[in-house]
């Protein structure tokens, strides 16, 4: 009895050593992860934000081959805290246990987890911590939409907005068999500043008035700028434009400087189909199948 109360009330790893599987020789732990959030079922809990803990343990298979030091080999622990953030994103939830069971939903959705265990607390809610914990495994627990829809993800140079071509390319990509989300390139005519720091929200903000600018022109763009918004526009078809830097400033990562390479970034933190990027290159190697459109090329 005393094992079974210690693993149920310490951390999830503890449980985890408990039930240990089979072929299972590696544990991604995430502790202590907390989240100002609005969530609950009562009318009180509405229009406020209160604490939520999250502490997480993926199991994983050991790898079979030497990783090379290389994380495209691993399942990273930015996945973990992105399960999260992207589901507290997607909507307003009343219960906890809708709130573990998705985010175990999207872990498990990753090719390297064998099982996860998910415990989630609300800090601030009476004298104690109110929570839940759930053990899941692929095939278990009711699944939800893990948006299977891979977006496709197209870069316009500045030359690329100004061209005659634009309509064309703008009509060829919507019918290019995902989401469409445009990003653009940093407008030349943007402020300078004398400190990095300062240059680079000047740059994110001169990105998004070209964002607007464009939506202006054409009709049929929205503008999107929160993984919420984005998502939305994404599940209603709706093509987009990024407006950067609400999901730059809260990355948990240091995204590229170059707007190129900050869409190569969000193309792979939203796991699109492909890339395309007209009137620029990029640097070699691409996590994304990307496809380069020059400005005299009329077809895609």
């Amino acid at each position: 009895m005393t094992n079974d109360l210690t693993s149920a009330f310490s951390h999830p790893e503890s449980r985890a050593v408990a039930m240990a599987m089979p072929d299972v020789a590696d544990r991604l732990s995430l502790r202590d992860h907390i989240v100002e959030v609005e969530i609950g079922a009562f009318q009180a809990e509405r229009d406020m934000t209160q604490r939520v803990a999250f502490d997480i343990v993926v199991e994983v298979a050991a790898p079979d081959a030497d990783l090379d030091d290389d994380v495209d080999r691993i399942l990273s622990y930015d996945r973990i805290t992105w399960a999260i953030e992207h589901e507290l994103a997607a909507e307003r939830l009343n219960l906890l246990e809708t709130l573990a069971e998705r985010i175990a939903d999207r872990i498990l959705n990753e090719p390297q987890a064998l099982r996860v265990f998910v415990r989630i607390q609300k800090l601030d809610k009476g004298n104690g911590k109110l929570g839940v914990e759930i053990v899941r495994v692929p095939g278990q627990g009711a699944a939800h939409d893990l948006d299977l829809r891979q977006p496709v993800v197209a870069f316009l140079s500045n030359d690329a907005l100004a061209s005659d071509l634009l309509p064309s390319w703008l009509a060829q990509l919507g019918t290019a068999g995902g989401p469409l989300v445009l990003a653009l390139d940093v407008p030349e005519t943007r402020l300078k500043a004398a400190s990095a720091a300062s240059q680079r929200q000047i740059d994110l903000l001169a990105i998004e008035q070209a964002a607007w600018q464009l939506a202006a022109v054409q009709s049929d763009l929205t503008v999107a700028a929160t993984r919420t918004e984005l998502d939305w526009a994404m599940k209603n078809g709706l093509p987009c434009v990024w407006a950067p830097s609400k999901l730059v400033m809260d990355a948990t990562d240091e995204p590229p400087l170059a707007p190129e390479a900050l869409a190569l970034w969000f193309a792979e933190q939203w796991g699109a189909q492909k890339l395309v990027v007209i009137g620029k290159t990029l640097p070699e190697p691409h996590t994304i199948p990307t496809q380069f459109v020059t400005l005299c090329q009329s077809q895609l």
